[in-house]
């Protein structure tokens, strides 16, 4: 269910001529260690190879290929020296291997990726959780919060916003699936007292029911529809992300590429006909970053999910995923 580090995914160019430091992702990436000492919020990647929860919401299959491919992709990008909440990040970038779902058991994949993904917010990491189907949330979300709960962090204030065309807020039936992730967070938090604290931005209102948005009513959730996420519409997303993000302890983002327009996201899941533009979406990340750093709200946890190879178009959805991620982190 786990496969460790893996050196030959991390190839690419090495610009040896300059004169500069001109090191690329392949460069500085190593391979994390259980017994890492303090990580001072130094990205971790961490693959889930999972998409037995789109085969149960009758998508299309392939996203457990997407961890591998997008390895490959953010392996060829620049490095640069980052900052984080004050701490400069020069050489820190860490790769947590793969847990991969075996014989459809989702729930098994899903616990053993949330204990991982817990160790390394425990030694103080940023997981970068690459996906993988969007059942990757309630993974990420539940490790998450026992990481936070152990530490003795707020847990009840922590906020969760998705870059979605789906609010997946779909009720589950026997068994979660990749459409039910937040609905599976609400209720979770619920039952332990504590507010959703769900936003949604890029929602394609015909391909949600009724009955997911009465649901959103009802729990309070802050959505957008992608006819209101364009550039002109970034100074009322900036407005609205604060309003959300004043008074929480925490922030776990995480994007389905489905948000994304198809021409621009082909390799996904389920592709979008309309959806974002990718500039929007990147200048959505650099307002997040700014906002967290004003707001003293931690970024705890990054993830991408729905990236599926076997549709991509000359690796252009999993080189647009891999320049997200960067725009968390740099």
């Amino acid at each position: 269910m786990y496969t460790p580090f893996q050196a030959d995914l991390w190839q690419g160019r090495v610009d040896s001529e300059e004169d500069r430091p001109a090191p690329r992702w392949h460069q500085v990436i190593k391979a994390y260690e259980d017994n890492a000492e303090d990580l001072q919020q130094a990205p971790v990647v961490l693959g889930f190879a999972c998409d037995e929860g789109v085969r149960r919401n009758k998508g299309r299959a392939g996203a457990a290929e997407g961890p591998d491919a997008l390895r490959r992709a953010l392996a060829g990008l620049s490095w640069q020296p980052i900052t984080y909440l004050g701490a400069e990040l020069h050489d820190r970038l860490y790769d947590a291997g793969t847990v991969t779902c075996v014989s459809g058991d989702m729930e098994a994949a899903q616990l053993a990726y949330a204990q991982r993904l817990a160790h390394i917010v425990q030694k103080g990491g940023l997981p970068i959780g690459l996906g993988g189907g969007h059942e990757i949330a309630w993974a990420s979300y539940s490790g998450l919060e026992a990481a936070l709960r152990q530490q003795g962090k707020d847990v009840a204030d922590l906020a969760v916003l998705n870059i979605d065309a789906h609010l997946d807020l779909r009720k589950p039936a026997d068994q979660g699936s990749s459409g039910t992730p937040f609905r599976q967070i609400a209720e979770h938090r619920e039952a332990h007292g504590w507010e959703v604290n769900y936003a949604c931005l890029g929602v394609n209102p015909s391909a949600n029911t009724r009955a997911l948005f009465d649901f959103a009513a009802d729990k309070d959730v802050y959505w957008r529809a992608d006819l209101d996420c364009t550039e002109l519409d970034l100074p009322a997303i900036d407005l609205a992300l604060r309003d959300f993000l004043s008074d929480k302890s925490g922030l776990y983002l995480t994007i389905c590429l489905d948000a994304i327009s198809a021409p621009f996201a082909p390799g996904v899941s389920a592709p979008s006909a309309l959806g974002l533009s990718p500039n929007v979406v990147l200048r959505i990340i650099h307002q997040l970053r700014q906002m967290c750093d004003e707001l003293s709200v931690p970024l705890y946890l990054i993830d991408i999910a729905e990236l599926n190879p076997s549709f991509d178009i000359d690796g252009r959805t999993a080189k647009l995923a891999a320049r997200l991620i960067q725009a968390c982190v740099e």
